[in-house]
């Protein structure tokens, strides 16, 4: 049985992973922000939770190579964003120095990229 809105390669089944993924643990972290507390995993949740629509949106799309890029760029960022946050709620220290910034430098980058996708031309 075949779908049409059934991912069609790898990279796409693999995003469409992530997003099951990044969802998932964005429904984890809201409760354990709401009966543990930490205003930082609240956020890391929000962020996870914002994010996974988009990688499943590009896994089932026939995306062209650019806005698979930039779904790269934004888990990336979006790992080592949350990370930090996480590392600060859980083990009360940062990732690394500079963990967050870049995080959110690489997230906003990609959601740039996702916008030059949409000039993208496609290779005859």
């Amino acid at each position: 049985m075949s779908f049409a809105a059934q991912p069609s390669n790898g990279g796409s089944r693999i995003l469409v992973l992530v997003a099951g993924l990044v969802g998932a643990a964005g429904v984890a972290l809201s409760a354990t922000a709401a009966h543990r507390g930490g205003a930082f995993t609240g956020t890391a949740a929000n962020f996870l939770l914002m994010h996974a629509p988009v990688f499943l949106a590009i896994g089932l799309a026939s995306a062209n190579r650019c806005l698979r890029i930039a779904s790269l760029v934004l888990l990336v960022g979006l790992l080592l964003f949350c990370g930090d946050l996480l590392a600060r709620d859980f083990l009360g220290s940062r990732l690394f120095p500079m963990s967050a910034p870049i995080g959110g430098t690489l997230l906003i980058a990609g959601w740039v990229a996702i916008a030059v996708s949409a000039l993208w031309r496609p290779r005859p």
